[in-house]
């Protein structure tokens, strides 16, 4: 009996380790894209290198694991970097993407590259609905073809190179 309890007790410490390393992973990436300008037109536009932990986490660690993963990296990243708005925004699409994304997985509706570009194009669609709504203006939807192509674009790379690491991580993270 006490066996088993701290065999549980083990797995409960891998488990949040594993998490603990996922948030810390999103962050950083989410930290290191902030310092690589690009040089767009659009405002905002990046290529979404924290999505890959999201694409990893749905795989091992399922929709429950990733809106902790996305909540906490997208809360802990504002208040580390960032400002209230940059939380809302991020929140905002960050949390239509990952809806997308679980439905098209749940579905099977589309490869792992396929709910990426999903993920990509669906984040940008959130945070446009937030701006008009925070501005009363539709006009920033004129953003939007923009936005589609480049979420799009980022998605398929995010999802082939989030595939490859979901493939070489393995068993390297532990979750019930």
């Amino acid at each position: 009996m006490r066996k088993e309890g701290a065999e549980k007790g083990r797995e409960k410490s891998r488990q949040a380790a594993s998490y603990g390393l996922l948030i810390a992973l999103a962050m950083v990436f989410g930290y290191i894209e902030s310092l690589l300008p690009l040089p767009v037109p659009v405002p905002g536009m990046k290529i979404g290198l924290a999505n890959l932990v999201t694409i990893v986490c749905l795989e091992f660690a399922g929709v429950r694991g990733a809106v902790w993963v996305t909540l906490l990296r997208v809360i802990l990243t504002g208040l580390s970097f960032g400002n209230p708005y940059s939380m809302m925004y991020g929140l905002s699409g960050s949390f239509l993407s990952l809806a997308v994304m679980a439905a098209a997985k749940h579905y099977r509706l589309f490869s792992r590259t396929g709910i990426s570009i999903l993920g990509g194009v669906f984040h940008n669609v959130g945070q446009l609905v937030f701006a008009a709504w925070i501005l009363r203006s539709a006009a920033v939807f004129s953003y939007l073809p923009a936005l589609l192509i480049a979420g799009a674009a980022a998605g398929a790379v995010i999802g082939a190179v989030g595939g490859m690491l979901a493939g070489r991580l393995q068993g390297f993270f532990r979750f019930n």
